[in-house]
């Protein structure tokens, strides 16, 4: 039994009409009658009684057809959805970005895209860069958003968002009433800082700003912003962030330029063919030009 002749079937039952039913079929009528006859013997049953004059179903055909046609519709609805995975249209897609990147671009771009692809799942996982650079390669992530990474082997980097890096302080500190403040201001002072294994390209962007300088001490460690936030308020040290970070509003926290305007940026890699990834990375890049033409 094929597919072809289930189909020449319900198109027959619901004309009633051999001849019709074979021009709405694109094809002559007797290739269609022997079909339907080859169905009939492989049921062993008659569907249709026929006469000169009419056609009509059987009560063994009417109990086929009314079986078969929501199975073939939901098989043409699968066949439909199999389709629309395989342009991007449908399925899930899975993106990890470092906690900072949800004060930047992900939030509008995550918009554009849910517009855009309402029936693709998003799966959206807060990670280190260094641990989505594993999951990049490991085929298990299918867009990564990466701050400052030093290494991605065999993929491309595409920088998407660039920004100062300030230091937060304790409210109370005496570098609070500084407008600015010099490297040489903090150097060899406490500080609260991503640790190197999971943030290694950005905590080599801030050591960098001491050389020539004593190096920060390292009091404590935290991989979110908002534990480093809750930190330095409660006096361990200070710290320095992404200049975005500032926009999460935590008590007894200050915030203050550094006087050689440190740069830090964030990047997006791609890590499967999933044909929804694309999108979503142009969405990205839409989401930056917004935030750039925003910005005084």
């Amino acid at each position: 039994m094929e597919l072809r002749q289930l189909q020449y079937f319900l198109v027959v039952a619901d004309e009633l009409h051999f001849g019709r039913a074979a021009e709405m079929l694109n094809m002559s009528q007797p290739p269609l009658t022997v079909a339907i006859k080859k169905l009939e013997k492989e049921l062993h049953v008659q569907l249709f009684e026929r006469t000169t004059r009419s056609v009509r179903l059987t009560s063994a055909g009417q109990l086929f057809r009314d079986s078969l046609a929501p199975v073939l519709a939901d098989l043409d609805r699968v066949v439909a959805e199999v389709s629309e995975v395989t342009t991007g249209l449908r399925g899930k897609l899975s993106i990890g970005f470092v906690s900072s990147a949800s004060y930047t671009v992900i939030p509008e771009a995550v918009a554009l895209f849910r517009a855009r692809r309402p029936q693709v799942e998003l799966l959206l996982r807060p990670v280190t860069t260094d641990e989505q650079v594993d999951l990049l390669v490991e085929g298990n992530l299918d867009v990564g958003i990466l701050r400052d990474p030093t290494r991605l082997p065999g993929m491309d980097l595409e920088q998407i968002h660039t920004e100062p890096l300030v230091l937060a302080l304790p409210a109370s500190h005496p570098l609070t009433k500084r407008d600015i403040v010099a490297v040489e201001d903090i150097a060899g002072e406490d500080f609260v800082l991503y640790p190197y294994k999971h943030m290694s390209g950005f905590f080599s962007v801030v050591h960098s700003l001491f050389d020539g300088h004593e190096q920060p001490r390292i009091v404590e460690q935290a991989i979110h912003q908002e534990t480093i936030l809750g930190l330095v308020a409660a006096g361990l040290g200070m710290s320095i962030l992404p200049e975005s970070v500032s926009r999460f509003q935590m008590p007894s926290v200050a915030f203050r330029p550094i006087a050689t305007h440190p740069q830090s940026s964030l990047y997006m890699a791609r890590g499967s063919a999933n044909p929804a990834a694309e999108t979503f990375m142009e969405c990205l890049r839409e989401a930056q030009q917004q935030t750039d033409s925003l910005a005084p």
